[in-house]
């Protein structure tokens, strides 16, 4: 990707880094579509005896012992592999779904409101099970969207069905939101009466490291009701230039594209993570966002392409393309750094790829795993301050490479600029778009059995459409159709290399990526903003994530 919004500025290293920080601190409060904000249909109030019966609950309560307890120092792997150790944990463990708190003391709701546990550094539990009623005054709760909202003094985490979800990057929801922060935790999108729920909630005094002379209690604990449809972002229709009846099974007529945050400087290289959110990359601001139905906006690793001095040249000097490998491990494409990175499931960082023959890498841009665990990735200079002009450039050509078992090897130097690529879903042919003002091509290659690449031909032609833009983000769905960002909109193209249609959207899409459990959906990173529309047919996505 080549941004199209102006790079370079006549402020300081200093200014434009200031800059970037300060809008990437904006940028969190920039969604539109906040699931669990706004107001519900319906209240239940869990701190009242007529709550708490209408649900069917009943409020039970522990301390917490802090105990001694071995483990093990970290060793070479970063885990705690090393010499045993001493530490501390505590007990009871009750965030488990069947967890047995028959014998707890009951309270009533409005004891919720009591000082508890042992005040300084301490910990307790609250746990409920609550059933879904068919109605909450004349609301309808059927498939209605609940929200289990809770304020503990000072903080709180909340397990759910046995369950405390957690990803870097996430604030709140199940986890600590802040000093006497709501925590706010979707339990169902899709409410069925007579749906039974376990909650627990572990309360912790704090701050931790300044224990205060108080005790825990519940501030306040509801549920809230959204209807369906209630908190979904603005949509609007789907401008479709259908030019094959074949489109018909991929966008469907009625087919709305939805804005789910926005007022970021360049989104791109988004990529849907197994544990059901999105990941997407600002490379002007040098941030990877997370995103989510449940959670909204969130920011997930700053400086995630670059740190040096010098960062106030760069235009894009954050993260592009974002992919996962076999194992879950999310890999990265970083502009400024000119490298291509792993991130490790202990948080470090490991470096694939920096250099080729002795020379450091351009900008890596895009990527893609084969089923056999290489990696392939586009290499061209837009990450650089001045591109290809730029003094930094030290290969004379912008590759395609692969990545395997810590090698990397020159696959092709046919385009100017390599950009978007991915390989059919049999992985017989390797798809790789251009950007090029001058040379708007699609090429196709095939896959030999060693991974390389032959006999590369131009498979679609856009030069000669209307619009400065060039080709972008490239996917491809499980029927083997090509999408391209192209000029003007999202180039659907059929496996022969035929233009079934174009999406046109509110902005102009530069990369996108399947999400959702089915695998229907594309999210979209166009520009300043995230959308997604639902499609008929399912896109091809990394090994680890569900597809079926």
């Amino acid at each position: 990707m080549r941004s199209r919004i102006p790079a370079r500025r006549s402020i300081g290293a200093v200014a434009a880094a200031v800059l970037a920080l300060a809008i990437a601190e904006l940028h969190a409060q920039h969604a539109v579509r906040r699931p669990i904000d706004g107001r519900p249909s319906a209240v239940i109030d869990l701190r009242t005896t007529d709550g708490v019966r209408l649900v069917k609950g009943q409020w039970r309560y522990s301390d917490t012992t802090i105990i001694e307890a071995d483990f093990n120092a970290p060793g070479s792997d970063l885990r705690p592999s090393g010499k045993p150790i001493k530490t501390y944990d505590y007990t009871p463990k009750a965030g488990a779904a069947d967890f047995d708190d028959s014998r707890w003391q009951a309270i009533e709701p409005a004891a919720l409101e009591a000082r508890r546990s042992t005040g300084k550094l301490c910990f307790n539990w609250y746990r409920t099970a609550v059933t879904i009623p068919e109605r909450v005054g004349t609301f309808s709760t059927a498939g209605s969207t609940v929200v289990f909202e809770i304020v503990v003094d000072d903080y709180a985490e909340v397990w759910v069905d046995g369950k405390l979800p957690k990803t870097l990057g996430q604030t709140g929801g199940a986890l600590i939101k802040g000093f006497n922060a709501p925590n706010r935790v979707v339990i169902t999108n899709n409410a069925q009466p007579g749906q039974t729920i376990q909650l627990a909630i572990f309360g912790v005094n704090g701050p931790l490291a300044d224990p205060p002379s108080n005790f825990i209690w519940v501030r306040s604990a509801t549920l809230d009701f959204f209807k369906p449809g209630a908190t979904t972002g603005p949509t609007t229709p789907a401008q479709v230039t259908r030019l094959d009846p074949a489109l018909d099974a991929i966008v469907p007529p009625d087919a709305k594209i939805e804005k789910l945050a926005e007022g970021f400087l360049f989104t791109e290289g988004p990529i849907w993570m197994p544990d059901g959110y999105l990941l997407f990359s600002d490379p002007n601001s040098n941030t990877i966002y997370r995103w989510s139905d449940n959670d909204g906006l969130s920011v997930f690793r700053t400086k995630s392409g670059y740190t040096g001095v010098d960062v106030g040249e760069y235009g894009q000097p954050g993260s592009n393309g974002l992919t996962l490998d076999r194992d879950g491990r999310l890999t990265i494409d970083e502009h400024g750094n000119r490298r291509v990175t792993r991130l490790e499931k202990n948080g470090s960082l490991t470096v694939l790829a920096d250099r080729y023959d002795g020379k450091r890498l351009n900008s890596p841009n895009d990527l893609v795993y084969k089923s056999d665990g290489s990696l392939y990735f586009t290499d061209p200079p837009f990450g650089l301050p001045k591109f290809f002009d730029d003094p930094r450039k030290e290969t004379p050509y912008s590759g395609v490479y692969r990545w395997f078992d810590g090698k990397v090897q020159l696959l092709t130097t046919d385009v100017t600029g390599p950009n978007g690529l991915a390989f059919s879903p049999d992985e017989r042919y390797f798809y790789l778009g251009n950007w090029d003002e001058k040379k708007k091509i699609v090429m196709r290659y095939e896959v030999k059995p060693d991974g390389t690449l032959a006999n590369g031909r131009v498979f679609f032609d856009m030069t000669s459409a209307p619009g400065e833009d060039a080709l972008d983000g490239l996917k491809v769905d499980r029927q083997g159709n090509v999408y391209v960002s192209g000029p003007g909109g999202l180039w659907i193209l059929s496996p022969t290399g035929k233009h079934l249609g174009t999406i046109v959207g509110p902005e102009h899409p530069h990369n996108f990526a399947w999400g959702d459990a089915d695998g229907r959906t594309l999210y979209l990173t166009a520009q300043t903003g995230l959308y997604r529309i639902r499609l008929g047919i399912p896109g091809t996505r990394p090994l680890t994530v569900a597809t079926h």
